[in-house]
């Protein structure tokens, strides 16, 4: 339901020009840059959104973009003739659907895509901890468990439910890898779930190594780094962990793939998530820039190690990515909670409308 109601907005916004409008605004009020958030490539019509988007927007590779927004224009660098707003398409971890579907259609429509790879989860080919939470519930063969001193009936779907955020929540904000590792073992063992993913779990892992590198080589996909095991970096405890969290992802990928890797993606990338010390980390690893996932575009005045990106969804309506691409849905969002703005609505009865 949710998902109708928003399509059905992003295509008043559409078909009442609200989004040629916020295109046409976004172009003449400056340099700027929208990079879009993507993790799957499968799920959805991923290639009806690249139709639009590539109709659209000046989709660049990364690092070119990046170049551009940050090179002075006055300083003798050139109008590009296109003059349609650069637009950049990341997807993070990994997945192997990238390669799959991902590839395929940058091939076909000619569009280069970025993609953040986790190292340590193409070398131990196991399911991403994120999903374990779920995985482990779906898949387990006990009828109940006992963990941290409660017991869960897994006949129950609201005990699966408590018992899937449980473990979720051990995994997210685990102080170290090897802490978050130590737990996942004890929760398999007592659901009785093998680390070994079902067929019809292949798509969900990660690439494989000879995979990057035939994206590689075809021209159309450039890598980013995401972490060796994609920890929240601000709630491990060891500044070392950290490090070679951030470090030892470039130096990898670089010998994997015979290339300067310059941009780093937070995992997770709220401001809660990183903090100065994990951002002076990723200085001090000698990338060039960072992405979060805060909202919005970004300008020659922005921080480039708190780069911010539009969250994409290959499952949205291509409705809704054109409203998101636009700025539209963060300007409503704006308008909707601004205190001011909130009482002068709420005082005329419109808030509602909102």
């Amino acid at each position: 339901m949710r998902k109708r109601i928003l399509t059905c907005i992003a295509a008043c916004f559409y078909y009442s020009g609200l989004v040629k409008l916020a295109r046409l605004a976004a172009r003449y009020s400056g340099p700027r840059l929208i990079i879009l958030n993507y993790h799957r490539a499968t799920g959805g019509d991923l290639r009806r959104q690249l139709l639009y988007l590539r109709r659209h927007y000046r989709i660049l590779p990364l690092e070119q973009a990046l170049e551009e927004l940050f090179t002075d224009v006055k300083g003798g660098q050139h109008q590009p003739r296109d003059q349609r707003i650069p637009l950049v398409l990341t997807f993070d971890d990994g997945y192997r659907d990238n390669y799959t579907h991902g590839l395929a259609l940058a091939r076909e429509l000619q569009i280069p895509i970025t993609i953040f790879l986790i190292p340590g989860y193409i070398e131990s080919e196991n399911a991403f901890w994120w999903l374990e939470s779920g995985r482990l519930v779906r898949l387990a063969t006990v009828d109940e468990v006992i963990l941290e001193d409660r017991t869960y009936h897994l006949g129950r779907e609201q005990e699966r439910k408590s018992l899937a955020q449980v473990i979720d929540g051990r995994l997210r904000y685990a102080t170290s890898v090897a802490e978050r590792d130590a737990f996942l073992a004890i929760a398999r063992k007592l659901l009785g779930v093998s680390s070994t993913a079902t067929p019809e779990e292949k798509p969900s892992l990660s690439l494989t190594w000879a995979e990057v590198r035939e994206m590689q080589e075809s021209g159309y996909v450039s890598f980013g780094a995401h972490t060796m095991d994609h920890p929240l970096l601000a709630y491990l405890t060891d500044p070392n962990e950290i490090e070679y969290q951030i470090s030892t992802c470039r130096r990898v990928l670089e010998q994997q793939m015979g290339r300067p890797v310059r941009a780093f993606a937070y995992p997770v990338g709220q401001l809660q998530h990183i903090g100065d010390t994990i951002q002076h980390a990723v200085q001090r690893a000698g990338y060039d820039w960072a992405l979060t996932t805060l909202y919005g575009a970004n300008t020659p005045k922005s921080n480039p190690y708190l780069l911010r990106r539009i969250e994409a969804d290959v499952s949205q309506h291509w409705l809704v990515v054109a409203a998101e691409a636009a700025g539209l849905w963060g300007f409503f969002s704006r308008l909707r909670w601004n205190p001011r703005i909130r009482k002068s609505l709420t005082n005329a009865g419109q808030i509602r409308g909102l």
